[in-house]
């Protein structure tokens, strides 16, 4: 069974940085897609980053375009997502996923793996 696991979550004052990482172990699954998610209370699930694993090709939402950056470590099956210029908005749990899909990148139902969750909060 494949299995992901976030780390790197934590509380930060608006403005300030934080680096997420996703490890990836277990099975044989061939990972396309290696996205992030996030998801805040009451609010629906929502795409924020996602990064081809063979080629490096990178997607962003829109709202963290220019702020947020999703990276691939190949030889340790990790993925990342550096979070700079954070806001209270940001605050969220912030999932990892692994997908055998190349397109839908943005769409959750196209993943197949997901870790448990790092929870983001941004302080004012």
């Amino acid at each position: 069974q494949v299995q992901l696991v976030e780390s790197g979550g934590g509380l930060v004052q608006a403005g300030g940085s934080l680096r997420l990482s996703c490890a990836v172990s277990g099975g044989t699954f061939r990972r396309y897609t290696m996205g992030w998610f996030r998801q805040a209370p009451g609010k629906e699930r929502e795409f924020v980053a996602a990064i081809s694993w063979v080629g490096g090709s990178t997607n962003y939402a829109d709202t963290v375009k220019g702020r947020f950056t999703i990276s691939r470590d190949n030889a340790k099956t990790t993925v990342y997502l550096q979070m700079n210029s954070l806001k209270p908005e940001d605050t969220a749990a912030y999932y990892c996923a692994a997908s055998s899909w190349s397109a839908d990148y943005g769409s959750a139902s196209r993943y197949n793996y997901w870790g448990q969750g790092t929870q983001v909060t941004v302080s004012s």
